[in-house]
């Protein structure tokens, strides 16, 4: 039986209370696993030995292999690519799209198995050195539980979704020490509708996942800045936050770059003869060398891995040669596009806060260079940098703004972050409707909501939906004519059959086809599946019904559940559905 026609009954709010709080401990403990199966593939691929240490904002030190660390990416690649051809094709790229798609199209259902291998998949990629961030696979990883959790015991799809959503923003709270951030980023891009019954098991799986990260991982923020965690409550002129109107622009293109330029390397990979295999050999071994010559003239392997210990440098003033910023950003991006693009494993928040911090920097000394006049800080662009990048490459803007405050652990900068963040994604929308999620989904013919959307037609109920217009008539007094005998009106005002005591029996349906001159039995097109629903009845919960008993009708009486004619003040047709929803979605433009 496929999951749009089992029905279950819906768990408590307690009961879901408990689940997530199960889901938030799953995420916490698979943060904290996650960062320790990274650590030791990074330990193994680069010094050949055992270790659980690995700090990924401290530069690694050269490689115990010399110049045939150019290889290390690629043996990394080759398990990578046995695991997800073996076990799990849900495992290449970043694992956000498909639990997207599990969300709004697969009934909440993720394979278990995704749990092992994008736990593995994703470690060996990054601790190979491959360009990726480790927020998509725990976001996959504490999903998948969620899924999992849901389909041990028995509910509905959409509290299984919900659980799906908890558990990804436990892993992003536990992953980056963002609670705030983690729950904006369920609202944004996992639930589909945002309610007291949705939100309260996100929000315990994210307290919860974060205070088991904060007390095995440390309190500490992502990035500890000293030089702009001191708070001096200066308030920017008008004249220097203008500036990031035009940054946001900037941002935002690159943002289309980015997004284009992963799925045109993906596309360029899968043209190439061969398989699996020698592609994504290819794409480690070009990243292997990028990163090679890069340690070679510059001193540290900066695009290699996460790329926190590059954003760090940023961040603390370290690097502040415009040029050299540049060119780790054409770097980065090139890397990123290689890693993904051949198959590997693993996320793309972590590129898009490297991408943001060195196109902000540059283009912060930049400007101090150019006005002289103007007193801010580069650092403060590279903070509005990296929360742009993320909300425009990934549509998740408030997810942006919000984790970058939190992960730095300064307010001083809101105004000109959300001035970067909402300018760069609507340049990013202007040039490119989808975001680098859902681009993966339009291609494979799959539409999914970007961002917060409000549910308007969930703030329905049957009274707004139904046509008051419609005609009662008993069958005997029903004439069968052709087709072309009937009105555009007919066809609008439905004629509901009730019987010689005026109770009701169905709605008749308008015949077309030609009686071919033999007499029609009226009572032949009368639909006897409907259903009787009250006035104030919420208008999903009448779709549920008529889903759920298989009603083409949904009759509307008052007061409910009277089966007289004569209390009937409408009916609701599936043409009256989809001019509801054509309306919502008017609401939504």
């Amino acid at each position: 039986m496929s999951y749009e026609l089992q029905h279950h009954a819906e768990i408590p709010q307690f009961g879901m209370g408990v689940l997530a709080l199960t889901v938030g401990i799953i995420a916490g403990f698979g943060a904290i696993v996650f960062r320790m199966m990274i650590a030791v593939a990074h330990n193994f691929f680069f010094f050949g030995k055992f270790s659980l240490i690995y700090n990924a904002n401290v530069h690694t030190n050269p490689s115990s292999w010399g110049w045939l660390v150019i290889f290390v990416p690629v043996v990394g690649g080759i398990i990578v690519t046995f695991l997800i051809t073996r076990f799990a094709l849900e495992a290449r790229g970043s694992g956000i799209p498909e639990v997207m798609e599990s969300i709004y199209l697969k009934g909440g259902i993720i394979r278990p198995i995704v749990i092992v291998i994008k736990s593995f998949a994703s470690a060996i990629s990054i601790g190979s050195g491959g360009s990726v961030g480790r927020e998509g696979p725990i976001v996959q990883i504490g999903s998948t539980f969620g899924s999992i959790l849901g389909q041990i015991i028995k509910m509905p799809v959409r509290q299984r979704n919900i659980l799906i959503a908890a558990g990804a923003a436990g892993g992003i709270a536990a992953t980056f020490n963002t609670p705030i951030g983690a729950l904006a980023f369920g609202i944004e891009l996992m639930l589909a509708s945002v309610t007291a019954a949705s939100l309260f098991p996100v929000a315990v799986a994210t307290v919860t996942a974060t205070y088991i990260g904060r007390t095995f991982l440390g309190s500490a923020p992502s990035f500890y800045i000293p030089a702009i965690v001191i708070p001096h409550f200066h308030l920017l002129p008008l004249s220097e936050l203008a500036v990031f109107v035009p940054f946001g622009v900037l941002l935002g293109i690159c943002s289309v770059i980015f997004i284009r330029g992963l799925y045109l390397c993906e596309d360029a990979f899968a043209a190439i003869p061969g398989n699996y295999y020698t592609r994504h050999m290819l794409g480690m071994l070009l990243m292997g060398i990028m990163m090679y010559f890069i340690f070679k003239f510059s001193g540290h392997y900066y695009v290699q891995g996460i790329g926190y210990a590059t954003i760090t440098d940023i961040l603390r003033g370290i690097l502040a040669n415009p040029w050299f910023l540049l060119l780790l950003l054409v770097a980065k991006l090139l890397s990123t596009c290689l890693t993904l693009g051949s198959g590997s494993s693993g996320g793309i928040f972590s590129p898009s806060l490297f991408l943001g911090a060195t196109l902000g920097a540059a283009f912060g000394w930049f400007i101090q260079g150019l006005f002289p006049g103007l007193h801010v800080d580069p650092i403060v662009f590279a903070l509005a940098g990296m929360a742009g990048m993320v909300g425009s490459t990934t549509g998740a803007v408030m997810t942006g703004a919000i984790m970058v405050i939190e992960m730095t652990s300064d307010n001083n900068f809101v105004l000109p972050i959300i001035i970067t963040v909402t300018t760069a994604y609507a340049i990013r929308k202007l040039i490119s409707n989808e975001s680098i999620f859902t681009l993966k989904l339009a291609r494979r013919g799959t539409v999914v909501p970007e961002g917060l959307q409000s549910a308007v037609m969930l703030a329905k109920r049957a009274r707004d939906v139904m046509n008051r217009n419609f005609r009662l008539a008993m069958c005997a007094e029903i004439h069968i004519a052709p087709e072309e005998y009937f009105t555009e009106l007919d066809k609008k005002e439905p004629t509901i059959i009730v019987d010689s005591e005026g109770k009701i029996e169905g709605v008749f349906t308008f015949p077309f086809v030609q009686n071919n001159g033999e007499k029609d039995d009226a009572r032949t097109y009368v639909n006897p599946n409907f259903l009787i629903v009250a006035p104030h009845a919420p208008f999903a919960n009448v779709l549920r019904m008529m889903k759920t008993k298989g009603a083409a009708y949904a009759i509307v009486t008052s007061p409910f559940m009277s089966n007289k004619g004569e209390n009937i003040v409408g009916i609701i047709s599936e043409h009256d559905i989809l001019e509801s929803n054509l309306q919502s979605i008017w609401l939504l433009q």
